[in-house]
């Protein structure tokens, strides 16, 4: 790109002389606070990059595009199946068999108990044309022996067979709070079943090492990464140590990251994986091997409010994804928040991808990040975090250890409150959900709803008396707290047939009032209290009437400092005085927070203040 003729027209320029017309921008804030950006683990993203140079692009193990995978998770055995052919002959070519009280079955999954039952499940699919990964949760090494054997029984050679068969005690520990056995036991085991399949001619991935337990849970996109880590390296050790060379330990193994809407940071993830294990293979002297890298998109990102922005949502995670390296990648259809989602849902899902892979050709270039200063330094930085955070873990005594004793959650729970902090005051704004809601938005189908929480968070069978029991990670959303505010809003309309609602008293002509009105607006909807609005009032008894009018027990006084200075007062004791309330005013006029309270304000609503905090007291006031 450097010998561009029209390049040649232009003087080249300098960071410096960049940063010297900042400066007069800026006007004296500083550079840190204003213009860099920091993660949740505290990497800087700075606003801008040079060109990389000296870089190796990342290499996956099959060029090519990568595989569309979609989830078979439907309790009814044939209805599972018909979504899956329908899937499949849409373009999907992998399939993913969430079975029940598999963490991420989430109350669902397949009831597919038997070797004939899974057949069932799988009738029509063949198993020698579909790649097939396994999420079973504690019942992985059943349903493992269950799939291999239905893959022998239909006359194939196991060796012909894709497949990832999932196991993951330790990711099944994490999010369940259980392990069957001590951990030696449980390795023993998993070294057993390798041996069994190794035998009977399997050479796909028995072990996964799966970040969503911790992405669910809260953790940062270092934290992550360094969980995934030390669970392929427990892995490592635990079948090295039961007979398997490391060659055939490495090989058995794949691994699964979260992808949610941060574009940069799900990419430079992806590309730091790679580049993390491959530091780990040769730390144990052997030569690295592209690693088989499965991508699925962010329960946590998922909302059930305004679901079709899931859509958004999703899109950039998979594309994040896909030019971050992935093998695959199985994107949860816009609908999973509310519950088992139809087949339009799920075409969405596939279609997004084929999108991507066909028309937008994004397969086409081998890591498409390669050089990009952005990229780069954050795949530099995450690797550099991760493998602290990793060296941790070890220190902490490997990773199981680490769970039993809770450190690694406490760690997660740090990271958690600070992200739910910024949910809170909308510094990591939802949309549709605490920022541009829609109390007006039309019911979403599903083929079930999803069951009550209690439900939802099932364990596997009853645990053995030799079972070893841990605090279990949540699985979170992040706009959770806004949808529990507005449950309380849609149960007031059930009961009463209004929503609480709050009158906006806006002063002064319609350009002074217009932004903190929309600002108001959109702040007492996520809150799901209605916002009565208007065109502003030429004196106090028409806002006075218009209040009343309204039926509105909550009032937020809106305009400009100018009017406030002159207006607020007067209208708040106004208002007072007419017997409504709580009044709230939108913005803090300086000096006149102590005369506005005596007035009879009883609070502002600002950027960056506690949404939740603020709606979750409205909605006690107004009833609801």
């Amino acid at each position: 790109m450097d010998d561009l003729a029209l390049a040649a027209e232009f003087p080249t320029s300098s960071r410096e002389q960049w940063l010297r017309l900042v400066e007069g921008v800026l006007k004296g804030a500083d550079f840190e606070r204003k213009l860099v950006s920091r993660t949740y683990e505290g990497l800087a993203i700075q606003p801008l990059y040079p060109k990389a140079e000296g870089t190796s692009p990342i290499a996956r193990a099959e060029p090519g595009p990568w595989r569309i995978a979609q989830r078979m998770d439907h309790p009814d055995l044939e209805a599972a199946n018909a979504l899956a052919l329908a899937d499949l002959e849409g373009g999907a070519d992998s399939l993913a068999l969430v079975t029940r009280k598999a963490p991420s079955a989430r109350g669902f999954g397949l009831a597919a108990e038997t070797v004939d039952e899974l057949d069932r499940v799988l009738a029509g699919v063949m198993l020698d044309l579909v790649h097939v990964r396994l999420d079973a949760g504690g019942r992985g090494r059943i349903v493992a022996g269950h799939f291999a054997t239905l893959a022998e029984r239909r006359g194939h050679a196991l060796s012909q067979i894709s497949a990832d068969l999932g196991l993951d005690p330790i990711g099944a520990m994490a999010a369940l709070g259980v392990l069957s056995a001590p951990w030696p036991v449980v390795a023993g085991r998993l070294g057993e079943t390798l041996a069994d399949l190794t035998e009977r001619g399997f050479a796909g991935r028995t072990a996964l090492a799966d970040g969503r337990p911790y992405h669910e849970a809260g953790a940062g996109e270092a934290q992550e990464l360094a969980a995934v880590l030390a669970t392929g390296v427990a892995y490592l050790r635990a079948l090295e140590h039961y007979g398997h060379s490391l060659e055939a330990a490495r090989d058995a193994l794949s691994f699964l990251l979260v992808a949610d809407a941060d574009e940069f940071l799900t990419v430079a993830k992806f590309r730091a994986l790679r580049r993390l294990w491959a530091r780990v293979e040769q730390m144990s002297d052997l030569v690295p091997k592209p690693i088989r890298l499965h991508a699925e998109t962010a329960w946590r990102m998922t909302t059930r409010r305004d679901p079709w922005v899931n859509m958004l949502r999703g899109t950039i995670a998979a594309f994040s994804a896909g030019i971050g390296g992935a093998d695959s990648i199985c994107a949860l259809p816009f609908t999973a928040a509310l519950g088992l989602p139809d087949a339009f849902a799920r075409r969405i899902a596939r279609n997004t991808q084929l999108i991507l892979l066909h028309e937008s050709n994004l397969w086409r270039v081998a890591d498409p990040a390669a050089g990009a200063g952005g990229f780069e330094a954050l795949t530099d930085a995450l690797c550099e975090k991760a493998w602290s955070l990793f060296q941790e873990i070890e220190r902490d005594g490997g990773i199981v250890e680490s769970l039993m004793r809770g450190t690694l959650q406490a760690r997660i729970a740090e990271t958690r409150a600070r992200r739910e902090r910024a949910v809170a005051t909308r510094r990591e704004p939802i949309t549709g959900t605490s920022e541009f809601p829609n109390l007006g938005e039309a019911e979403v189908a599903v083929l079930l709803p999803s069951p009550a929480a209690g439900a939802a968070a099932q364990g596997g069978n009853a645990a053995p008396a030799e079972a070893v029991h841990i605090a279990p990670l949540p699985s979170l959303r992040t706009a959770e707290p806004f949808e529990r505010l507005r449950d309380r809003s849609d149960a007031l309309l059930a009961k009463t047939g209004t929503r609480p609602k709050v009158f906006l008293a806006n002063l002064g002509p319609l350009a002074s009032f217009t932004a903190r009105a929309t600002f108001a607006k959109n702040f007492f909807e996520a809150g799901g209290i209605e916002a009565v609005s208007n065109d502003g009032f030429a004196d106090l008894g028409a806002l006075l009437e218009a209040a009343s009018a309204s039926r509105a027990r909550l009032v937020c006084i809106c305009s400009s400092d100018e009017i406030y200075q002159e207006q607020a007062v007067g209208a708040a004791k106004a208002l007072r005085g007419a017997g409504f309330g709580p009044i709230y005013l939108a913005g803090r006029p300086a000096g006149l927070e102590q005369d506005l309270r005596e007035a009879g304000v009883a609070d502002f609503i600002f950027l960056g203040c506690d949404v939740l905090s603020v709606l979750a007291e409205a909605l006690d006031r107004a009833g609801a």
